[in-house]
């Protein structure tokens, strides 16, 4: 068994991120990291399709709002590989469309719509000095009142998170962009967007390739200190081993792991209530799946919250990757009819669920695996609904604070 100062489970953005800081700043450190897959990336993985790049996993861009995250990705792909986009993000209403996020852009709508959303939200129970519940459902109708909550918040929700909205927390909705009843007014009268502007306002995207583009040249860098096809599925707190599918064991002085803990099939020699917690972690799947048709929109993506459509998002990719055409669509595993042919791709793995339960489930297994050398990371080591770029600068700080402590 080989053993090394650091063992990196996943090659994901957390995981490049954390290993290529290893390489740069700490030569002397021995470290593998473990991926799965054939190829670097994780969830922003991209494959050549009809003549261009797809992202195998949904929509991933480049956030402009972390500029040290971006000096550091752009040592991997230079800023001049990069084009710049000002987000056009929409909702289809069926017969209409009207801009992301939905209460900053109901002035878009008829005039009698808008009449009818302003009164719903003008007695929502943020406005009218009532209690903030505790669970999703609830939440939405409290804070956007019940035409939005009704005809966009919960049918979306409900087809991206697989239809079991009772069982999420608020805990998480601090993300979302925070619209006053006040501002909803002022965009209607002067007919432009108010309040906090979403994640991704500008965003960068390749000029040649797809996302995935960068994460390869990072798993690139790492040459022989990264290695395919080893899923693990067995992890001993205990003796800091993990064991893969192949059969081969490895063992580490440290453990970051980057990859879904209900990803592996055994822990050995762990708590048994530890063990409980983490089966009940919750998450969805997707599949993408490619459509060449061209879309008569400038939208860069588009939320479709209509129930009878099974996907819940549209990627217009001629908009943004250039050369291409056509678009895709992402629909929960829960929601596909079909496998989708060629263009299909499965991810089992895509969105953590906000339970109200997976606060406390987090707070007994961190500390935990901590103790013993191994640190959850990322969107799934840490399950929390990361962006990369996001991610990135996780791993950066806990790649300063192990470093730092050990120096």
């Amino acid at each position: 068994m080989e053993t090394f100062d650091y063992l990196i489970l996943g090659g994901g953005p957390a995981g490049l991120t954390f290993a290529n800081l290893l390489r740069e700043k700490l030569p002397q450190v021995s470290f593998l990291v473990l991926e799965k897959e054939e190829e670097a990336g994780g969830l922003c993985r991209s494959k050549d399709v009809d003549g261009a790049a797809l992202d195998i996993a949904g929509g991933h861009f480049l956030d402009v709002r972390r500029p040290e995250v971006n000096r550091f990705l752009f040592t991997f792909m230079p800023q001049e590989e990069w084009n710049l986009f000002d987000r056009d993000s929409r909702i289809d209403m069926g017969t209409y469309e009207i801009g992301h996020p939905f209460e900053a852009n109901i002035w878009q709508m008829p005039q009698t719509e808008q009449v009818k959303y302003l009164k719903s939200i003008a007695v929502a129970g943020c406005n009218l000095g009532v209690p903030m519940p505790e669970r999703f459902v609830e939440w939405v109708t409290w804070k956007l009142g019940e035409m939005v909550a009704e005809e966009y918040m919960l049918p979306y929700n409900s087809k991206m998170f697989g239809g079991d909205l009772e069982s999420l927390g608020t805990y998480w909705l601090n993300k979302l962009p925070n619209v006053s009843f006040e501002e909803t007014l002022l965009s209607c009268l002067n007919r432009r967007p108010y309040g906090t502007q979403p994640g991704h306002a500008q965003f960068y995207y390749p000029k040649r390739y797809g996302y995935g583009e960068l994460w390869k040249r990072m798993g690139n860098a790492l040459g022989d200190h990264i290695l395919y096809r080893m899923a693990v599925v067995r992890l001993n707190p205990e003796t800091k081993t993990v064991t893969c599918q192949d059969g081969s064991a490895f063992q580490g002085k440290h453990i970051i792991t980057t990859i879904p803990w209900r990803s592996i099939q055994e822990y050995e020699e762990c708590r048994e209530d530890i063990t409980k917690s983490i089966a009940g972690l919750r998450s969805t799947g997707t599949q993408i799946r490619y459509v060449p048709e061209d879309l008569d929109t400038k939208a860069h993506w588009i939320y479709v919250p209509a129930p009878e459509i099974s996907y819940h998002r549209i990627l217009v990719r001629h908009n943004f990757c250039a050369g291409s055409r056509g678009y895709w669509v992402e629909t929960n595993l829960d929601r596909v009819t079909d496998e989708g042919g060629e263009y299909a791709f499965r991810n089992d793995y895509t969105y953590p669920l906000n339970t109200i339960d997976k606060p406390g489930i987090m707070v007994a297994l961190l500390p935990y695996m901590r103790e013993r050398g191994i640190y959850g990371l990322g969107r799934w080591g840490e399950h929390e609904h990361y962006n990369s770029d996001l991610t990135v600068e996780r791993a950066m700080r806990l790649f300063e604070g192990l470093t730092s402590q050990k120096a």
